[in-house]
């Protein structure tokens, strides 16, 4: 099936459903909490998330940096994300409270995450999409960024869709 560009781009999702995944992603899922983790904007094709620095996500050795484990957790948490809002986007014709019900079984089967370099700053921006959603299994690629825009560590990742 082809799609125009112009019609994916000018796609957004219903108020109720935005609100709904914000708050699965955001509240009910406690890591993400921990993390501070917050949905910036949520896109069937990208998603886009923010971590603001605090104590907590630095690593006891890396003096202001943030450690690997806090960056390998966002990116795989992003890219769960982004397989929501694609399989969201495949069901439009279910009402949202519906198609939320759909991400209780979303589980992550494989990731990949490249450091690039050290994650300095005061906050981090994340962005994830999905490459190929299957009817079983998703592949997704996610980015996470300095407040400047560097990229500083990337990721692919597959995630099982029940």
């Amino acid at each position: 099936m082809t799609r125009d560009p112009t019609a994916i781009a000018a796609l957004e999702f219903e108020e109720e459903f935005v609100t709904g995944l914000r708050t699965i992603f955001e509240e009910k899922i406690v890591f993400n909490r921990v993390l501070g983790l917050q949905v910036v904007s949520l896109l069937p094709q990208r998603v886009t998330g923010r971590i603001a620095m605090k104590p907590e996500l630095v690593g006891h050795y890396l003096f202001n940096r943030v450690h690997g484990g806090v960056i390998s957790a966002g990116l795989d948490a992003m890219g769960g994300l982004a397989v929501m809002a694609a399989v969201g986007e495949r069901h439009l014709a279910e009402p949202p409270a519906q198609r939320l019900q759909r991400f209780g079984k979303l589980g992550t089967i494989d990731l990949r995450i490249d450091y690039l370099r050290p994650a300095i700053g005061e906050h981090f921006v994340l962005h994830a999409e999905v490459l190929r959603l299957g009817s079983r299994v998703a592949s997704t690629r996610m980015e996470f960024l300095g407040p400047d825009g560097k990229l500083l560590a990337s990721a692919a990742g597959a995630y099982i869709i029940s």
